[in-house]
């Protein structure tokens, strides 16, 4: 593997962003074992615990149950987790108001434009349609991508958001819905209305360009 291919080499040359949730945590384990590398042991956390809300809420003892984890790895890893939840705590000033969906895409596509897997990103607005925050909520090879709204809407009932859109990338540039995410924006919109909460929009990042489900009229 060459240098700019590896993990560390690739955040500092496109940002975290470009990196998988696998190869994120295999920056925060550092060091691997004589058994196993530190992508092993990401893989296996991410395996076990199947969500990183799941992973969040483990203390050093839980997480040391799985191979190469150790009680320095385990610390480093509660501590990412902890300052993750202060920053997102952290009351915001001033919140970015979505007014189109060129406003989300300029935002998000500079982070997303670099990405080699589908992920999905919910983003969180309050009854003013501010920003209120954005995370990842799956992330998958080509076409094999899935989301649940079990897992968009636990975030978004958690915040007391009044809304949300769903972005995510297309790695192949194009911007054309697949059958899939419109079965997937389908199911959102439904399930936002079971629990009270909007889905304003779905929009796909692909390179320099989007595509809006409402300015195409596909929800």
């Amino acid at each position: 593997m060459q240098n700019h291919d590896r993990p560390r080499e690739r955040l500092v040359r496109l940002g975290a962003w470009a990196l998988s949730t696998q190869e994120l945590l295999s920056l925060l384990i550092g060091s691997g074992t004589s058994a196993v590398s530190a992508d092993d042991i990401a893989h296996a956390l991410l395996d076990r615990y199947a969500s990183l809300i799941d992973m969040a809420g483990r203390d050093v003892a839980e997480l040391q149950n799985v191979a190469g984890m150790g009680q320095a790895k385990s610390a480093a890893l509660c501590a990412a987790f902890e300052l993750a939840h202060r920053i997102q705590a952290e009351p915001f000033v001033d919140r970015t108001s979505v007014t189109s969906p060129a406003v989300l895409a300029r935002l998000l596509a500079p982070r997303m434009r670099h990405l080699r897997k589908e992920t999905f990103v919910v983003v969180l607005l309050n009854a003013a349609n501010q920003i209120m925050r954005h995370t990842s909520v799956s992330e998958g090879s080509l076409n094999a991508v899935m989301i649940h709204p079990r897992d968009v809407f636990r975030l978004a009932i958690a915040e007391s958001a009044a809304a949300i859109i769903v972005v995510h990338n297309h790695p192949s540039g194009n911007t054309e819905p697949s059958s899939e995410d419109i079965t997937i924006t389908r199911q959102l919109v439904e399930a936002g209305r079971i629990v009270d909460i909007r889905v304003l929009d779905h929009i796909i990042i692909a390179g320099d360009d989007y595509t809006s489900f409402v300015e195409r009229r596909l929800m």
